[in-house]
């Protein structure tokens, strides 16, 4: 027993040595990418370069990223290097640069649907006598004021009101301020860009008093207005129709010597609302791509941390003579580690670099996450009085543990993390180093902008556009703006169909939606869509029996998805070769390959072939397609017969034996059976030998039972042959009888196949 258990300890600790692995699998590499969130079409210089602090994939961590090997890919160029900071990949793009031609802006008083506002006004005096009106207004003939004299209507004294009359007034054109915008209070156009022979001032209407005879003239820097004193007709809502009396300013008091009798001057003012609209030509910059990168998912505990400015917001920020107040927030985050009992505090350090003044904060909770805001940091006004300064400071956690952690290369007590952060602050322009600040939001929610579109088309193929998805959070949509180059039907709207034309083939387009809500706040996205040629989709497939000498058909399944551009049927051809196990003599049809959407084949011998199929469409395209198909053979048919091993002569019946014979057998491959002829012979010398014997035909009736009533007593064996009918469609004119397989019962153990005939015994009887 004790030799037993020595060996079978020995056996373990071999098994053991033997699973042992000889070397650590090194951690495994994965990659990863980030998308560069697309936009196109962004106007003016400052987008010429765009900076982008991108977030790490779910299950990523700065730590374990391989930082040699991050890579842009896309049509930007990358200025300068790729960076992993405060837990977010950084880079900066040049955007792709074009030239667009925005039309229809209008151009605004300062801020966005603030039109410009005119209230000029005419003096109008009656005199001491009471009943003489002075009109003073303004000549558009002689560009100058003038003034003359009119009868009043009225019989009062003084007279109540100066006669009806239209007068001219003629303030300055205003261009102050004048800002422009593309449809929405976020999309600011520079001036610069504003093409000056298309400035058009526009009067608006609605917001223009009703007593406006005619539109307004924009002539000779003025705004010529023509307005009815001191009635006027109400020209909209529910009095529109009705005559209203005009309210007017008493200025009798601004004459410039003592007014006598029924002197009085009155002021009729009007208001007048207008805007600009221009055209525009800018430079426009678009940027994609995406950003790639190797890691190593983290499998030892690490410590990960990452800085975040939360003071000042926008960062770089403008400053404002005063010292800036700075707050960072540390955060620091274990992976894979899970034991948090094991942690014994968090410690974050904070300072400036370079200096030896550091801050401290502890976290004492047995946390795998932590973090602590330094709120107490700022830069004094002299720093950047002379117009920009950039302050770097120096962050650093570290998480200590109650047990040292074990690992490979010793003992770990503890783990530290240390990372930098950049506060800028300018009082001029902003300097060009420095990142574009997060412009502060405009006030409601933006609507959102979703895009429909398929990643690829054909060209030629009709697809849809789709912008319904689209959604406003506080409100709702009002306009759909599409910007769609290169498609045949422009979209409008909230969807629409439309294709690409053959022109546009091996080109990546660009599909613009922009959706504006009911403030004014628009939202943009975009999508891009390969527009490859409408190469035709060949397909061939091998329909019916892929049998020996049965019909099997090539059918043309290609698919044309360009609908402007056909399948031309004449142009269809099929080719077929043997592969192995045949020649091309034994593939058969009738007619030619050519032409034709479907076609009968026969093969004469089993083996591998192959079939090609060639398309073309009306754009002159051709696709081609091959499959590779096995003809099986024709089996012969499985021969099995059933006979009884003895039979007796019945005197009764002329001493003839009865015997019931069963065909058994069957089709491996499902022909059916269709002709069955039964034999046979018997050994007349009784030598134990058939082979000196003859056959003779029993039935020929394909019969599957029949009873065997031979009159002599001895051997006979029995024999089936069976001829087979196709069980598939085949093509008569290729295949003859001798193609139809046969078996007969020979192979068949003989002792299965003799019946023995014996008399029956006689019947004695002892009775006397």
């Amino acid at each position: 027993m004790k030799r037993i258990s020595k060996i079978l300890i020995s056996f373990i600790l071999l098994s053991s040595i033997l699973t042992e692995p000889t070397s650590v699998k090194a951690a495994e590499t994965t990659s990863a990418t980030v998308a560069i969130p697309v936009n196109t079409g962004l106007v003016g210089d400052d987008n010429a370069e765009k900076s982008y602090a991108l977030d790490l994939p779910s299950g990523v961590s700065a730590a374990a990223i391989n930082t040699n090997s991050l890579k842009y890919t896309g049509n930007n160029t990358l200025d300068g290097s790729i960076t992993v900071e405060n837990g977010k990949i950084k880079l900066k793009l040049k955007g792709v640069a074009n030239t667009k031609t925005l039309t229809d802006l209008v151009g605004y008083q300062s801020s966005f649907e603030a039109e410009f506002y005119t209230n000029p006004s005419n003096s109008i005096w009656r005199y001491s006598d009471g009943v003489r009106w002075q009109i003073n207004e303004y000549s558009e003939a002689s560009d100058t004021l003038i003034s003359h004299d009119l009868p009043a209507e009225d019989s009062s004294i003084p007279s109540d009101h100066p006669p009806r009359t239209v007068v001219s007034a003629a303030p300055m054109q205003d261009t102050n301020y004048l800002k422009w915008y593309d449809g929405a209070k976020t999309k600011v156009i520079d001036s610069k860009y504003i093409i000056p022979s298309t400035i058009k001032p526009v009067w608006v209407k609605d917001l223009s008093s009703g007593t406006i005879k005619e539109p307004p003239k924009f002539k000779n820097g003025k705004v010529i207005v023509n307005y009815a004193i001191p009635w006027f007709v109400v020209p909209t809502g529910p009095d529109a129709g009705k005559i209203r009396l005009q309210t007017y300013e008493d200025v009798s008091d601004e004459t410039t010597h003592p007014l006598v009798g029924h002197a009085q001057g009155r002021k009729y003012m009007v208001h007048v609302y207008y805007h600009y609209t221009a055209d525009a030509k800018v430079p426009s910059y678009s940027y994609s791509g995406s950003v790639s990168f190797n890691y190593s998912p983290i499998t030892e505990p690490t410590l990960d941390g990452s800085v975040v400015v939360v003071k000042p917001n926008p960062n770089p920020t403008k400053g404002d003579g005063s010292d800036l107040l700075v707050t960072l927030k540390v955060n620091g985050e274990l992976l894979a580690f899970t034991d948090s009992s094991n942690i014994e505090e968090w410690i974050f350090y904070a300072k400036e670099s370079g200096s030896n003044e550091v801050k401290m904060k502890k976290d004492y909770g047995k946390v795998l996450t932590s973090s602590r805001t330094f709120d107490d940091f700022k830069i004094p006004k002299e720093k950047f009085a002379s117009g920009e300064y950039e302050q770097e400071y120096t962050l650093t956690v570290t998480v200590r543990f109650s047990k040292p952690l074990i690992s490979a290369g010793g003992d770990i007590p503890s783990l530290t993390k240390t990372m930098k952060a950049k506060v800028g602050v300018y009082t001029g322009p902003q300097p060009s180093y420095m990142p574009d600040p997060t412009p502060t939001p405009p006030s409601g929610k933006p609507p959102v902008a979703v895009l429909d579109v398929p990643d690829t088309v054909v060209a030629g193929e009709n697809f849809t556009i789709s912008g319904g998805g689209s959604y406003d959070p506080d409100g709702t949509i009002k306009s759909y703006i599409w910007d769609t180059p290169a498609v045949v039907d422009a979209i409008s709207g909230k969807y629409g169909e439309t294709e690409y034309p053959l022109s546009a083939t091996g080109t990546t387009q660009t599909v613009v939606l922009e959706v504006v809500d009911n403030d004014g706040l628009s939202g943009v996205t975009s999508k891009k869509i390969d527009v490859v040629a409408p190469v035709p989709q060949a397909k061939v497939e091998v329909k019916g029996s892929l049998k020996q000498n049965r019909r099997v058909t090539l059918h043309n399944a290609s698919r044309n998805k360009a609908d402007d551009f056909p399948l031309v049927e004449s142009k269809t051809q099929f080719t077929v070769v043997p592969i192995s196990g045949g020649a091309a003599s034994d593939i058969k049809y009738s007619g030619s390959l050519s032409g034709v959407n479907d076609k009968d084949i026969l093969f004469r011998q089993p083996g591998t072939y192959r079939a090609t199929i060639t398309v073309e469409n009306t754009a002159g395209y051709t696709g081609t397609s091959s499959t590779t198909f096995v003809i099986v053979p024709d089996e012969t048919p499985t021969v099995l017969i059933s006979v009884p091993r003895e039979s007796y002569r019945d005197p009764s019946n002329g001493n003839k034996a009865s015997s019931t014979i069963d065909d058994l057998s069957f089709s491996p491959d499902y022909d059916y059976l269709a002709r069955r002829l039964w034999e046979y012979r018997y050994d007349s010398n009784n030598n134990g030998s058939f082979d000196d014997e003859s056959w003779v035909i029993l039935s020929n009736d394909n019969e599957n039972r029949l009873t065997f009533m031979p009159t002599q007593v001895g051997r006979y064996e029995i024999k089936l042959t069976v001829f087979e009918e196709f069980g598939q469609p085949t093509i008569n004119e290729f295949v003859t009888d001798a193609d139809r397989r046969s078996a007969d019962s020979g192979t068949q153990n003989s002792i299965e196949k003799i019946i023995t005939v014996y008399n029956r015994a006689p019947v004695t009887d002892w009775t006397w």
